[in-house]
């Protein structure tokens, strides 16, 4: 083949087409929804936004999105018709957004297929391991998968299951996100001022309220309450979920 007809021929080659990822957002709130098209332009994903329900349902089925982002106050059409009508129709992955008021709501949501929550306002160090998790990809900087095992508790955020000797335990969201947290941090010390930053973040806590959740998660995981071996009390500090190896 003479040059010239390796030109021609590399011109009449077409390049393989690449995908760029789509992330559908709905979300009442435009300040919030302009932030992720920015921040996920960065990453090469695509954002197209929808501020209520049934503008969303629309969008999914004419764009066939990678993924949803729903936040839980959606209005027009609720997060539980909303997930349901997506079942019905496509597999598509569906995050639930959740503010302080909307754990009730989010748990629906959960029941009625959505894949995982998340907490709202979003924070991309949050939210970007589970997009990337349901994705298939490994986060930027990070272990492939975002499943969390720290003895026999294993955690996945993306599914939103966790297993105690491979038997599922059910919990409510804010336990979830305390459980996560500390996982996270597994076998340093947390304090209480950390939790309430990362796990109930602007929300105003009852004096005992992280007491409480630590109580009832020390239950689910089958730790003595009299004397924890999971999660043990730091005096002065917080608390030390602890992987059995330190």
């Amino acid at each position: 083949m003479t040059d010239q007809a390796a030109k021609v021929a590399g011109f009449l080659t077409a390049p393989e087409p690449v995908h760029v990822p789509l992330l559908l957002v709905a979300d009442p709130d435009e300040r919030l929804g302009h932030e992720l098209v920015l921040a996920m332009a960065e990453l090469g994903i695509e954002v197209s936004v929808s501020t209520d329900g049934a503008g969303a349902l629309l969008r999914t089925g004419a764009l066939h999105p990678d993924i949803v982002l729903l936040a839980a106050n959606i209005t027009a059409v609720d997060p539980v018709t909303f997930v349901r009508t997506v079942r019905q129709n496509m597999s598509t992955p569906v995050i639930v957004g959740v503010g302080p008021d909307d754990a009730d709501d989010a748990v629906k949501a959960l029941a009625a297929g959505a894949n995982v929550c998340v907490a709202r306002p979003y924070r991309l160090p949050e939210l970007l391991p589970l997009i990337q998790g349901i994705r298939g990809e490994g986060a930027p900087g990070e272990v492939g998968s975002p499943t969390q095992t720290c003895g026999p508790i294993t955690l996945d955020p993306v599914s939103h299951v966790v297993r105690v000797g491979g038997e599922v335990v059910q919990m409510p969201l804010r336990e979830f996100e305390l459980l996560h947290y500390m996982m996270l941090n597994a076998d340093r010390a947390v304090s209480r001022e950390q939790i309430q930053n990362h796990v109930w973040k602007a929300e105003k806590l009852i004096t005992n309220t992280i007491n409480v959740h630590v109580r009832r998660l020390r239950e689910k995981l089958g730790d003595d309450p009299e004397n924890p071996k999971i999660i043990l009390t730091v005096r002065g500090v917080g608390y030390r979920l602890t992987t059995g190896t330190g």
